[in-house]
């Protein structure tokens, strides 16, 4: 395999990665900026039904209704996304909708203080119009954070399918058609390793990269590379 084949194995998407203090290792695979603002339009239109029904009610109460209705829509604005957050395991409706979560820059779960600041700082991120300051800072950043994320020191990630320490699919262990360099050892045995949380397409997708390797495509290639990993993990038949 080439270099680029190499690193394209080895790291399959874009991740975040983290060591947790207690030495735990983390690959937190970060939201881009289409996911973010799907979740988010999902979430405005959520805000806006509630006012609208809220406005229903209150505007029968006459000057009254429209203070409360001001105070509403001051909660709803502010405290929305801040209590989803904090409360719901960092996933908002929208968030859930997308299968996001937002979290501490380490993987922990958001705090408070963290989570006023982000939101806060949507006002920054908006500018000059419909969140083009934030977008720019998205596609800029390795880990795809706008500047409420970056002084919040937080991530907005993809929830990964728990695995539960699956392993690849057990295969008669065969060894590698041609020598490999340790690099390329290690990338098969972490192509077998995560491939159980990817989508079958996504999985026979990063396959082909190894086709020269293993003399196949599609699912017969990651068979076979599933095959490698066995035999270079040292099981044998």
């Amino acid at each position: 395999m080439t270099p680029a084949a190499r690193r394209a194995v080895a790291l399959l998407d874009t991740h975040h990665d983290v060591v947790t203090p207690e030495g735990v290792a983390l690959h937190l695979p970060v939201a881009g900026p289409v996911p973010r603002a799907l979740a988010w339009l999902i979430d405005f239109a959520i805000r806006m039904a509630v006012l609208f029904a809220l406005s229903m009610v209150l505007g029968l109460l006459g000057g009254a209704g429209a203070g409360a209705m001001a105070v509403v829509a001051f909660l709803l604005y502010w405290f929305y996304p801040v209590v989803c957050e904090v409360m719901f395991d960092g996933r908002s409706p929208g968030k859930r909708a997308l299968g996001l979560r937002v979290v501490a820059a380490d993987g922990a779960p958001i705090g408070w203080r963290a989570s006023f600041a982000r939101n806060l700082l949507r006002v920054v991120d908006m500018l000059p119009f419909g969140y083009a300051l934030g977008l720019v800072s998205c596609l800029a950043d390795p880990a795809a954070r706008r500047l409420g994320d970056m002084v919040a020191g937080s991530l907005v990630v993809h929830l990964v399918p728990d695995s539960r320490g699956d392993a690849a699919p057990v295969v008669a262990p065969h060894p590698p058609r041609v020598p490999l360099q340790p690099a390329e050892q290690a990338a098969i045995v972490d192509f077998a390793e995560r491939a159980p949380v990817l989508t079958v397409a996504r999985r026979d997708e990063l396959a082909d990269i190894a086709s020269p390797l293993v003399n196949a495509r599609g699912s017969r290639a990651s068979e076979a590379l599933y095959a490698v990993a066995a035999w270079l993990l040292g099981r044998r038949a």
